[in-house]
């Protein structure tokens, strides 16, 4: 078994070898000329995010973004990614389509063990989030996790779990406080009430 093979079944590795350090340093490069790229050349960004997941995906990426490889990132059309966010991808990270992030959200897809013995050592547990999931400001998602479609993570949530479909959740540990129903259909923040009419004006003015 190869080293990245280990990586890739969940057993403790070491990233010093095969390779891999000179992927992180590419990974850098890609990494830094996108985050210095000017906001108005949309596409040099365009093509930098190709270079970075390694094809072509029709994401938003706000700079700074933080990454270990990029290649081990999967995307789906149609997704935001705001300012700050760090995703550890030292294995997969598989994000659907319509997914929004807040500012500063980490995916970590790697962990240590906790005796001091052995904690030079490090594994990976890949990170799924399906699709139109809305990842809030400042969440941090632990290694091992799937969120279920059209979930919501509320700001500043840890999440050590997996948290099904159709639900909000908030907390550290982030646990499933109820799901979307027919309220959320009608009011979008507090008392705030979703109409037609202010829908139409809306687009009207666009």
């Amino acid at each position: 078994m190869t080293m990245r093979e280990r990586i890739a079944s969940g057993k403790l590795f070491t990233d010093y070898c095969e390779g891999l350090p000179e992927d992180r340093l590419q990974a850098k490069r890609r990494m830094h000329a996108f985050n210095i790229t000017a906001p108005d050349n949309l596409e040099k960004r365009t093509q930098l995010i190709q270079e970075i997941f390694g094809k072509e995906t029709k994401v938003w990426i706000e700079p700074p973004f933080y990454f270990c490889y990029g290649t081990n990132i999967e995307i789906g059309d149609g997704t935001y990614i705001n300012f700050n966010c760090n995703f550890v991808d030292d294995t997969k990270i598989i994000i659907g389509k319509n997914v929004m992030f807040g500012p500063s959200v980490t995916i970590a897809t790697v962990g240590h063990p906790i005796h001091p013995d052995y904690r030079g050592y490090m594994y990976a547990d890949p990170v799924k989030i399906e699709n139109n999931c809305w990842i809030g400001a400042n969440v941090t998602i632990c290694p091992g996790v799937t969120i279920g479609e059209n979930t919501v993570i509320g700001a500043g949530s840890v999440v050590t779990k997996d948290i099904p479909a159709n639900s909000i959740a908030v907390g550290n540990p982030c646990r499933v406080m109820r799901t979307i129903n027919e309220h959320d259909q009608k009011y979008y923040y507090k008392d705030k009430e979703i109409t037609k009419e202010d829908l139409d004006e809306e687009a009207r003015l666009r």
